[in-house]
């Protein structure tokens, strides 16, 4: 990092090496066996206040004095600050490794072992003739990142996920029905090896999640209707990522992702103050959960993985934030968020693991048995939510009814929507840790030229009052 140097205010260099594979079958034939490697630096510098970046392909000492020599050209292009700069919040130099806790290599099984654990699960959803398609993955991603920066940073990081999942699509003259496991959208990627997909059995589940596509073909609608609701805990992480994770964007509070990605309907000022939701609403953004997406020694400028509290009692406590748009607002010190697809994109603030915290309402079983009516919904389907991450409408795969306490008929075709604010004020009981769990989300994308980066969401089964269910 000594070329051109004296000339930036700050600089950094990353060198990453990602390698992805992919294997799915569909309808009992393989669909797709994909693996593709790349690796290359990305540099960022720092002139006068003035950011630039650059990439270039490869590991060459030549390729990393390009992508400065650019990235300086890109900071002294763009227009200077007036008055005075903001420093950078304080971080000490990263120094050290972190590895993922891995047993088995994911990228070392032969390709046989997956094809077969894949096809055992196509072929345990088929048998019904209702059932029109089946379709089983496996995912595996690794990134080997060096970071090094003008302030004396160094580090080395080598970071494995690794999941699947599966699902059946069920037809009928007017309906079609799709279940899936062990998440939405036939997923679940944990940071962990082989033995994290093995565990998931996807061979023993498979029944169930054909059966259940199957009878949803004749369940009766889910009604409109202003009830309570329970959200299993994968409909809680996506709940949580769509209107905490995104909102608490500093970037975007600050109106700096406005023409992409959106704003916010919360502001800086609302530190402290702002009611997000109610007393058992608790937040946590942690990049040191074991087998969260969004954990890692460092994040992509060098801040050591740290828990920040987002929300305490339902009142906002902080942000996810870079170590400028911390120190922007008077923030102690970053809270430890950017991270950039690759090694050609510009790191950006990201959520790590954004986590609501376990609560006190026991198991699932617990929790419905506390409920005297309402309706149990289960696995997303989709999701609908305005740039200002305030209303929203969800759908969910499955649900059930809730009557005295337990669980009653299957219904089709559920949804719910709210404001933000005033539905997390509704959340009146949280399962207890031993529902608590990781779920994955692959597919958070943000940022100009845009990128998809891997996050994590802690959550157990939830309880809403008063909420909006169906079309009103």
């Amino acid at each position: 990092m000594d070329a051109g140097a004296g000339r930036s205010d700050y600089a950094d260099v990353r060198h990453v090496r990602s390698s992805a594979e992919t294997v799915s079958t569909r309808n009992g034939r393989v669909e797709l066996v994909r693996h593709w490697e790349e690796e290359g630096f990305g540099v960022r510098v720092r002139i006068g206040g003035a950011w630039g970046f650059a990439a270039a392909r490869g590991h060459e000492r030549a390729a990393a004095e390009d992508a400065l020599a650019r990235a300086i050209a890109v900071a002294e292009a763009q227009p200077r600050i007036s008055g005075q700069v903001v420093a950078l919040a304080p971080e000490a130099p990263a120094q050290g490794s972190y590895s993922t806790p891995v047993e088995i290599d994911p990228f070392e099984v032969p390709l046989e072992d997956k094809l077969a654990l894949l096809s055992q699960a196509d072929a345990a959803m088929r048998g019904d003739a209702r059932i029109a398609l089946t379709t089983a993955h496996f995912d595996a991603y690794r990134d080997e990142k060096v970071f090094c920066s003008t302030e004396g940073a160094y580090c080395e990081q080598r970071i494995v996920e690794c999941g699947g999942g599966m699902s059946a699509t069920a037809t009928s003259d007017s309906e079609t029905q799709v279940r899936s496991y062990p998440g939405a959208h036939r997923e679940q990627v944990s940071q962990a090896g082989y033995e994290h997909f093995a565990a998931l059995r996807l061979a023993e589940e498979a029944p169930r999640v054909a059966e259940e596509a199957v009878a949803l073909l004749t369940a009766p609608p889910c009604p409109a209707e202003v009830t309570t609701i329970v959200l299993n805990g994968e409909q809680v992480a996506l709940q949580v990522h769509e209107s905490v994770g995104h909102a608490v964007e500093l970037d975007r509070v600050l109106g700096r992702e406005a023409s992409y990605a959106g704003t916010s309907f919360v502001s800086a000022s609302d530190l402290g103050s702002l009611q997000y939701g109610s007393p058992v609403m608790n937040v946590t953004a942690d990049a040191t959960v074991a087998e969260g997406l969004g954990t890692f020694g460092w994040d992509d400028e060098g801040v050591a993985a740290h828990a920040v509290p987002i929300v305490r009692e339902g009142v906002l406590r902080g942000f996810l934030s870079s170590r400028e748009t911390a120190a922007e607002i008077g923030l102690e010190r970053s809270g430890g968020c950017m991270r950039g697809e690759g090694f050609s994109r510009q790191p950006i603030i990201r959520m790590t693991n954004v986590n609501l915290e376990p609560g006190d309402a026991g198991t699932l079983d617990d929790l419905i048995a506390d409920t005297d009516r309402g309706i149990y919904m289960a696995t997303n389907r989709s999701w609908s939510i305005d740039s200002r991450r305030l209303q929203f409408q969800f759908a969910t795969e499955a649900a059930w009814e809730i009557r005295d306490g337990r669980l009653g008929r299957l219904l089709r075709n559920p949804s719910y929507a709210g404001v933000t604010p005033q539905f997390w004020a509704s959340l009146d009981a949280v399962c207890d840790r031993s529902a608590w769990r990781l779920w994955g989300v692959l597919n958070c994308g943000k940022g100009e030229p845009g990128q998809a980066m891997h996050v994590s969401h802690g959550a157990a089964p939830a309880r809403f009052r008063e909420v909006q269910v169906g079309v009103a």
